[in-house]
């Protein structure tokens, strides 16, 4: 009987879990438990009050360099006293595990826990704080870089378009609007901008908030550098789909937004900047569920395209009859 090789595999949680107490020295008592699959595997290690998060990466999915530069990102923040999810030490002081899969070496990370809960309808306080936390990172990160992506119309909207063309014709009108904006985005237009190292999915979903309003950020997998305000246009572009009454979307914008200028100040162009800068990013991410197949393959459709692409549009549209802030 042949045996054929993988693409992708779910690793034995008993192992994992067994591997983790071992490199970590951890109470014998520590369960590990599979939280989600996705762009990475993530698990949840759980022994009584006290939880570690471990990400397997997938294979090839990043290289130990990029992995090296999120983590050291992350050790910067950390000292920085800025709330985010770190990168813990292993028994030998090494924060990257390689991993042997069925489909090659796969690395693995623990990280702190985020304390709190996932908060999908955010209060204008909760906005207010989750600016003014981007902007104390957006301070810690201007005008510096790592080796990493750099977020541009090249990698934001020409190469995306380019992956997503393997499944769609480009004679489909949700394909020309993206070649059609890809013409109106100039790397120009974000020159003057203040630029730095940016999280680039910072949104409720990447984030926890306990009781007492602590927030905690995490996921930093597409950090990479870029203008600051990309940051900014995406967590609002989320805001805008969320919040289905566009009256509470405005107070939370703007409290959002007052919570970040509490930190940075944002320049008028930076904010002029705001709806061009989301659309972009969104494209972005269509562009990686075309890379990733073997994950979107359950979602990206016609039907998908047409949608997704409809909300970038209701995004552009509704901010061109906005009068400027």
């Amino acid at each position: 009987m042949k045996t054929f090789s993988a693409i992708t595999s779910t690793l034995s949680e008993k192992e994992l879990g067994d591997f983790v107490i071992e490199q970590y020295q951890l109470d014998k008592n520590f369960t590990c438990s599979l939280f989600r699959t996705g762009m990475n595997h993530t698990y949840l290690i759980t022994y009584q009050d006290t939880t570690y998060v471990l990400r397997v990466y997938c294979f090839n999915w990043r290289s130990k360099q990029e992995i090296t530069e999120e983590l050291e990102l992350l050790t910067l923040l950390q000292k920085n006293n800025l709330s985010i999810s770190y990168p813990l030490p292993d028994k030998d002081n090494q924060v990257i595990q390689e991993i042997k899969a069925p489909e090659g070496v796969r690395y693995a990370v623990l990280f702190s826990f985020a304390k709190g809960e996932k908060i999908r309808f955010l209060k204008e306080d909760t906005c207010f704080a989750i600016g003014s936390l981007m902007s104390k990172i957006h301070n810690t990160t201007l005008n510096k870089s790592i080796n990493r992506i750099t977020y541009n119309q090249q990698t934001l909207i020409k190469l995306p378009l380019d992956r997503v063309k393997n499944y769609f014709s480009e004679e489909l009108p949700e394909m020309k609007f993206i070649s059609n904006f890809q013409k109106t985005f100039q790397d120009s237009e974000f020159k003057e901008t203040p630029k730095g190292i940016v999280h680039l999915d910072i949104w409720y979903d990447n984030m926890a908030i306990t009781e007492e309003k602590e927030i905690t950020i995490f996921d930093f997998d597409f950090c990479g550098n870029g203008s600051l305000v990309l940051d900014v246009a995406y967590f609002c572009k989320q805001l805008f789909f969320i919040e289905a009454d566009k009256a509470q979307y405005e107070l939370k914008y703007q409290s959002f937004l007052e919570g970040y200028q509490k930190n940075r100040i944002l320049s008028s162009e930076e904010i002029k900047l705001i709806p061009k800068a989301g659309a972009a990013i969104f494209i972005f991410y269509l562009g990686i569920q075309a890379q990733r197949f073997d994950w979107s393959n359950i979602f990206l459709t016609k039907n998908y395209l047409t949608m997704y692409i409809g909300r970038i549009q209701s995004w552009l549209k509704y901010h061109q009859t906005q009068e400027p802030n």
